[in-house]
This record gives structure tokens, sequence and C-alpha cells, in this order.
């Protein structure tokens, strides 16, 4: 049963409420799927100022990655990139770079922000360009199965054929 490491940022939450749906998905389909989280950066005065919200799952390490089959990014885009933990996680990845341990793995990426034009297609970019350089192969969500979803226009709904997406 292929392994899915979905690893995110979530400071407010709406990111962790997506990959437990992610997970949720892996598991129905027959895989098997953890959430990590990444370390946080920013003091906790910072924290508690911005009403964050307390994450309860484990914190990643590089070599984490290297355990499954496949790797999930939950990115909240910012200005149409992703933030710096999430950098600072990649930029932990550099002996697993070299020895090419995350060659020929599947990666996707699923983006949450907070309005339209917010760079959610933006974000697809930024973890591509990592996934590229590790050899990860890019799984997009594609038009096969969610066309009806991403072109219905009665709604207002993130995602894209670049992965799922959500606005908040």
């Amino acid at each position: 049963m292929p392994s899915v490491a979905i690893v995110i940022y979530s400071r407010n939450g709406h990111v962790a409420k997506m990959a437990e749906a992610e997970k949720a998905g892996i598991e129905e389909a027959g895989g098997q799927a953890t959430i990590y989280q990444v370390p946080e950066t920013l003091p906790e005065e910072i924290l508690a100022k911005t009403g964050a919200v307390k994450m309860d799952y484990p914190i990643i390490k590089a070599n984490d990655l290297t355990k499954h089959d496949g790797i999930l990014m939950g990115i909240p885009a910012y200005y149409g990139g992703f933030p710096a933990e999430l950098k600072a996680f990649w930029d932990s990845t550099g002996s697993l770079f070299v020895q090419g341990s995350l060659w020929h793995k599947h990666g996707g990426a699923f983006i949450v922000n907070g309005s339209l034009g917010s760079g959610q297609e933006a974000a697809f970019y930024s973890i591509m360009s990592t996934y590229t350089h590790h050899g990860i192969i890019f799984v997009p969500l594609g038009y096969k199965h969610a066309f009806s979803q991403l072109t219905n226009l009665q709604e207002v709904h993130g995602g894209s054929p670049w992965g799922a997406g959500s606005l908040t």
C-alpha cells in the first residue's frame, strides 16, 4: 500500500483542515498517509498576537520524507509563494538532494489562500521548482476527474488543474 507524507504549515488551521480531508481520501483509496508539520520559526509572542492555532502533528525531519512513496505539500499561499517555514524545511533537505534520496518519488500539493488572485498557481510553481531539483515527479490534479468542479462558476472556490485549493 502506498504511503504519503502530507507536509503542512498551518498557522490558523485552514491548511490542517484540508490535510485531514486529503488524508481521508488517500486512506479511502487504499493508501496510507501521515500528516506532519514543519517546525515553526516565529516566536511564541508573535504567534499569540496573530491568533495562531497550536497544531498537534509530528514535526517532520528531512529524513522522514525517505520513508514514504509520495509527498503532498499543504501550502498557505503568501504573496504567490510558500511561507518561510516551508522554505526553511526544504532548505534542510540538502543532504537528501546530494544523495538523490527523493529521486522518482511522486509529489503533489494543495494550496490555501485568503482571496482570489492571492497566488495559488504561483505557489504551485514554487513547489514544482523544489520538486524538480530533488527529482520528485509532480502529479497535478488535472481536469480528468475534476472538470465539473473546477469549471463551476456558481460558487467561489479554490483549486485548479495544478492541485486542490481553498479560499479562506
